[in-house]
């Protein structure tokens, strides 16, 4: 039991411990404001301290540029590099900051409608411009430029894969004008001059072959190509084909959520991929009941990658098709794009995606169930003719 000279006693006590907190709080204001200072924790304190370091460093190489170069400088250029050279620091070339002009140039590609010689490319990871593959019909692939060339000119200007977004800047132009690249395919050095076209991306064409076998060819994943495959895919069933063959060959990728759409027609109710960020946060991608009852044969090689992979990889997990080619590109990561309030954007690797058993495809890509390699010996006058196409030969055996 308390009394009340005891409870007068605490209630003093709480006064005096409130009253020197106030005073505490009230002189280290006033200190701080005399003495110009702020009160900051050790950690605050050394973040501030390396950040000083830093942008001090930076400053001074500015300073020494701008006062010692023999030509005046362009700050805003100065800068700009240094931008790039921050995600360069990454060590990913997927990875990269875009001034305006580069930003523009990606999203006129991702439209599926631009002026060029019609190549796919990335950078790969010995610092060439790798061509992942030509799009159909366009002047790189009519001139016979390959899954694999190593892309190191354009007029007469040399590219790495740190530069090859101004090399995708250089290839493009006004249909008509010409362009000469030069390639690298294996130890040869090949160069070719191509006229510049309007590319207007038909990134799904199909046909039904001898024996009642249905070929669909998809050749990118961009905006309509869900839609044109379901047509496509509507009108073998209608036709009453017997099997189907599905050719991702040098098929880039493209949009995530299209090739979705596309293996969700094509597989049982379950997991299709799935995404990991460096948080481990995972986000499932599943399709629905309701798959198509045709049999059906997925063909990849070298030059299928990205969203290509996604489909290949959940066949061979899922199982109800089979896979016929060569091992995929191995592209099995996402980028961000995001736009600055200047124009510019960054493009940044946020997470990558596994196959439904959880294979890693980045690096790695998707094996084949039948592994069937097509050389130059099957070329006839560069082209590929359906008899001598070892890999569509194999998927219609497959099929009978």
């Amino acid at each position: 039991m308390i009394t009340l000279k005891k409870r007068n006693l605490i209630i003093l006590l709480v006064v005096v411990f409130c009253t020197g907190i106030i005073i505490t709080a009230a002189y280290t204001q006033i200190y701080s404001i005399a003495t110009d200072q702020i009160g900051i924790s050790v950690e605050e304190y050394e973040d501030f301290h390396r950040m000083k370091q830093d942008y001090g460093r930076l400053d001074s190489l500015v300073q020494l540029i701008e006062q010692k170069y023999y030509m005046p400088v362009d700050r805003d250029k100065l800068y700009e590099g240094i931008y790039k050279g921050l995600f360069a620091g990454i060590g990913d070339p997927y990875s990269a900051y875009l001034n305006k002009q580069e930003y523009e140039n990606l999203m006129i590609a991702a439209s599926g409608e631009f002026e060029g010689i019609g190549v796919t490319v990335a950078p790969d990871k010995n610092g060439y411009i790798n061509v992942v593959a030509p799009i159909d019909d366009t002047p790189a692939f009519k001139a016979g430029i390959k899954s694999e060339d190593k892309i190191i000119a354009v007029d007469g200007v040399e590219y790495t894969g740190e530069t090859i977004d101004a090399a995708v800047a250089a290839m493009r132009g006004k249909g008509g004008t010409e362009v000469t690249i030069q390639v690298l395919r294996g130890d040869t050095t090949l160069e070719f001059t191509l006229k510049r076209a309007k590319i207007i991306l038909q990134t799904v064409k199909s046909e039904i072959l001898d024996g009642q076998i249905g070929y669909i060819r998809i050749s990118s994943f961009e905006k309509h190509t869900a839609e044109d495959f379901r047509k496509a895919l509507r009108n073998m069933e209608l036709n009453g084909v017997k099997g189907l063959v599905i050719d991702l060959r040098d098929n880039p990728g493209g949009l995530v959520d299209v090739c979705i759409e596309i293996a969700d027609a094509l597989l049982p109710e379950g997991i299709i991929t799935y995404t990991e960020d460096r948080h481990g946060q995972r986000n499932y991608f599943t399709s629905d009941p309701g798959a198509t009852e045709i049999p059906f044969v997925v063909m990849i090689n070298g030059g299928s990658a990205s969203a290509s992979e996604i489909v290949a990889a959940a066949v061979k997990d899922s199982e109800p098709g089979k896979i016929v080619g060569t091992t995929s590109y191995g592209k099995g990561i996402i980028q961000e794009i995001v736009e600055l309030n200047n124009g510019d954007a960054t493009k940044l690797t946020v997470m990558q995606y596994f196959s439904p058993k959880g294979n890693v495809i980045h690096e790695n890509g998707v094996e084949p169930d039948y592994f069937v390699e097509i050389t130059r010996e099957d070329f006839t006058d560069g082209v590929l003719l359906k008899e001598n196409d070892k890999q569509l030969q194999k998927a219609l055996e497959l099929l009978k």
